[in-house]
Order: C-alpha cells, then structure tokens, then sequence
C-alpha cells in the first residue's frame, strides 16, 4: 500500500503554488510525468480528486484548495526542524534564501552578500528579487528565510530590524539643472514617471506626490527605476529615486539629482523574517552586524 510522503506534499504543493503541471515540474526539477504520478499517487490515497484537469489549465478542488493550506503548514513545520538542528550548532551556515525588492536589490545586494560571505564564510545565501507582496507572501509560506524591503511591513507575525533611512532624489532633465527644485505638491502638476503596479517604491511616490492612489492612465510607467531614468533623460518627465540608487542611476543618463525641499521624503530598508523561524536569534545580530556595516 502506498503511503503518504512529504514528497508527495512538495510536488502538489509546487502544483498548487503555480496552477500548471509543466511549470510545477520544472520548478520541482522532476519531468511532468513524474510530477503528474506523485499528484494521481496523493488523490488515490486520499480518496477524492484534489485538482481539476483543464485542456490548458488546472485548478483546485475545494479539498484540493484545503489541502494545499494544511500541506504547507507541515512543509514549513518540517523545514524548520532542520533549521533547528543548525540554530544549536556554532555561527549561521547553510543555505539562507533572502528575497529583496527591485528598488534595492541592484544597489545594497551585491554589498550585503560581501558582508555576510565576509562573516559567515559557511553560509549558502541565495538571493531572490521580487515585489513586495509576492515576498511576504513567500516569507509566510517558509519558501523565504529573510527579505530585505521597505519597511513597516506591520505584520504582527514577522520581526523587523531596521538597516538604513534614505531619501528620495527627484530626477530631472540635464536641461532643467539651473531650475528651482519643486516642491513635492508641486510634482503633481508636472509629467511624473513612476514604476508599475505592485511595486512599493510607486506606493512612497504617490504618497510623496500627495496624489490619488487610483491614479488615471496620464501617469506615465516604467519597470525599473533604470528605465524611468532613461525616460527623464528622453526629456518625458520628471521621476523619484532612493539615494541608494544616484551613484548608478545619475551616470546612465543626461539627467540632474536634486534633493528635494524640507521636509524631505525618506524611506526605511530593513530586513524581515517570521517570528517563529529557530534562528530569529541568529538573524537579528546579523541584521544588527549589516547596519552597523552600512552605517559605517
């Protein structure tokens, strides 16, 4: 008789986490037959259906929907027992999957891995850039240890640790260096470039720019912020970047950085980890080590 095993979990947990046979393979590193059997191995043992198959797509069963929460309660639940072994045997080491956003990510990664390779030589860290809501949300799932974002995240199950404060630059044409900066309220009136949905960056933008959250389609969008920069050096408008950012940023393009009036927009970076993760401990003196390294 065959019996349920956490392989079985991890295969329809990937199923149910991307919603389509060939993509769950490939992130499981197994072909879609494979995976196809584990799920078909899992239904017969439980005796109904957990996912209904489409043509071009599946979804879940009401049990199948069910079952994916409990599942990864017991993945995670198991993933940190191995966390655990290594919380009690001597400095962090391993493997540590730290995701961070895009707005931080191509400026304080590369630093923060020379620091933490630095100080724990046998630490695996394996870096992942995405928005915000997609890392807390893999953060609560146990497929994150840490992420590196802006801060609060007010979420009454994950620790923050604060690393830096930064300002926000306005970016403008090289052409407009011997204009007056204007005020924030004042950026309303003028063509703003900012990122796209989802990004927490275009959230600080508008409450900066004391603008509608339902913003019209005039507003114009960008990816990154290297591709707003570019955009402003065009001469198309004018945008808002994190400090972190001038030094790479202000050289790729004929643009001036200018700080803007007192009192000046800031943002807060920090790292961020659930509370019941064993090495909280661990990763609140490295998150005390990386902000005493930045600020120096």
């Amino acid at each position: 008789m065959i019996k349920l095993t956490l392989k079985h979990l991890r295969y329809f947990d990937a199923l149910a986490r991307h919603r389509h046979f060939g993509r769950a393979a490939e992130a499981s590193s197994i072909s879609q037959p494979a995976l196809s059997l584990q799920v078909k191995e899992l239904e017969d043992i439980l005796g109904a259906p957990l996912v209904e198959r489409g043509a071009r797509q599946i979804s879940l069963t009401a049990l199948g929907e069910e079952f994916a929460v409990r599942a990864r309660d017991v993945l995670r639940a198991v993933d940190e027992l191995g966390v655990l072994a290594r919380a009690s045997t001597g400095p962090l080491s391993g493997r540590l999957r730290l995701g961070v956003i895009p707005t931080v990510a191509p400026y304080l990664l590369p630093r923060l891995m020379r620091e933490v390779s630095g100080r724990f030589p046998d630490l695996d860290l394996r870096p992942r850039e995405a928005v915000t809501p997609r890392l807390l949300r893999d953060l609560g799932e146990g497929r994150l240890d840490l992420a590196l974002l802006a801060l609060p995240v007010s979420e009454p199950s994950l620790v923050e640790h604060l690393l830096l404060e930064e300002e926000f630059l306005l970016v403008r044409p090289d052409s407009a260096e011997s204009d007056p900066v204007p005020a924030p309220d004042d950026l309303r009136q003028m063509p703003l470039l900012l990122l796209e949905e989802g990004h927490c960056f275009r959230d600080q933008a508008i409450a900066v720019c004391k603008l509608s959250p339902g913003l019209s389609g005039d507003i114009m969008e960008g990816s990154s912020l290297a591709t707003l920069v570019q955009m402003v050096g065009a001469g198309i408008g004018v945008t808002l970047i994190p400090e972190m950012a001038a030094r790479v940023e202000g050289r790729s393009a004929p643009v001036v950085l200018d700080r803007l009036p007192e009192p000046r927009p800031s943002r807060t970076i920090g790292l961020v980890w659930r509370r019941s993760n064993p090495l909280s401990d661990r990763f609140a003196d490295l998150a005390e080590g990386l902000r005493a390294a930045l600020a120096a």
